[in-house]
């Protein structure tokens, strides 16, 4: 298995399957809160990937017989796993950053130093909205560590994202000290 004829997406799937059936909507709130800060998916991606994995017998579907929308529920199957398995002993293909605030700051000399700062300033402010968050669920994950296996790995993602997120906090107020000395 190579990630050349693999789409990451079904492995994101599979992985949040892992854990626990869920609904192409449930996906995606996963996506949208316990991922984002280090992945992100449309319901244009995940509901076709669904389907494949569907018809490639990696999950299955059901329906909910208990709710009046006909919500379908996706589970793992055992082949599911074992793939998913076997995509996580693959070497990674390639980790990607990529910020707009970043690239706009590279063509800062086209702009108004002004406008640069701001472009930090806005970035600045929503890394610290995004920090709670993280401290909360460090917390939470600590104090719930023994209850399952996966806390651990959850805890390592959420470490990460507070240390990254101290740095960023860091580099703005360097960058901005930066350019209010050295301003054209």
């Amino acid at each position: 298995m190579t990630m050349a004829n693999e789409k990451k997406i079904d492995c994101v799937i599979l992985g949040l399957l892992s854990h626990e059936e869920l609904t192409g909507y449930e996906i995606k709130k996963r996506m949208d809160t316990t991922l984002k800060y280090f992945w992100s998916a449309s319901y244009g991606s995940i509901y076709p990937a669904l389907s494949d994995l569907v018809n490639r017998g990696l999950a299955t579907k059901r329906e909910d017989k208990e709710n009046k929308r006909n919500k379908l529920i996706y589970t793992i199957t055992d082949g599911g796993r074992n793939y998913l398995k076997k995509w996580l002993t693959l070497p990674v293909e390639k980790d990607e950053l990529r910020y707009e605030t970043l690239l706009k700051l590279f063509f800062g000399n086209e702009q108004d130093i002004e406008q640069v700062l701001s472009h930090i300033k806005l970035f600045e402010e929503k890394i610290k909205k995004e920090l709670p968050y993280l401290l909360g669920a460090e917390k939470v994950l600590k104090d719930c560590l023994d209850d399952d296996i996966a806390h651990k790995y959850y805890l390592l993602t959420v470490t990460f994202g507070l240390k990254t997120y101290r740095t960023y906090l860091e580099w703005c107020e360097e960058a901005k000290k930066f350019l209010m000395e050295n301003g054209e």
